[in-house]
């Protein structure tokens, strides 16, 4: 999600929620202690110089039991942060502390925002010998009888 999707987002709602992966909600007293600009310049296994630059919200749980962050405030912060720190229009991830910090990515589904798991990949298969796994080729046409006889009474299926 990029930072218009959270604000356009942010205006709609009455109330701020955090889903994790598992399904579980960030308890709802949480903090957004920081709004940050990260730009990374890397070089990757195959030589290549790289550059990427995300923004980053760091989401915090305390015995605050009280607080609850309400979606103008977020609003307020995330555009403070864009007039001071320069951000720009760019992909959002959060850090949440769980057995250590988690970095996930940031989507919406409608009523929470939800927080998705980061994987790490190669970005240079060709130099290093990997080859993307090729996708099965199927006939649509023997798609539909498959899905016909899945469905057939005396399939099984049922």
């Amino acid at each position: 999600m990029k930072v218009s999707e959270i604000k356009n987002h942010l205006k709609k709602l009455s109330t701020i929620a955090f889903e994790l992966p598992n399904g579980e909600l960030v308890p709802k007293h949480f903090h957004v202690t920081e709004v940050g600009k990260v730009h990374k310049h890397f070089i990757d296994c195959g030589g290549t110089i790289r550059e990427e630059e995300v923004v980053n919200f760091q989401l915090w749980s305390a015995n605050d039991y009280n607080h609850r962050l309400h979606p103008e405030k977020l609003l307020q912060i995330i555009e403070l942060s864009e007039k001071t720190l320069g951000i720009k229009d760019v992909n959002i991830e959060v850090e949440y502390q769980g057995e250590t910090i988690g970095k996930y990515e940031l989507g919406f589904n409608g009523k929470n925002f939800t927080l998705g798991n980061k994987a790490t990949a190669c970005l240079a298969e060709e130099q290093c010998g990997i080859t993307p796994k090729e996708k099965p080729k199927i006939r649509i046409s023997a798609l539909g009888n498959q899905r016909k006889n899945e469905c057939d009474p005396n399939s099984g299926c049922c």
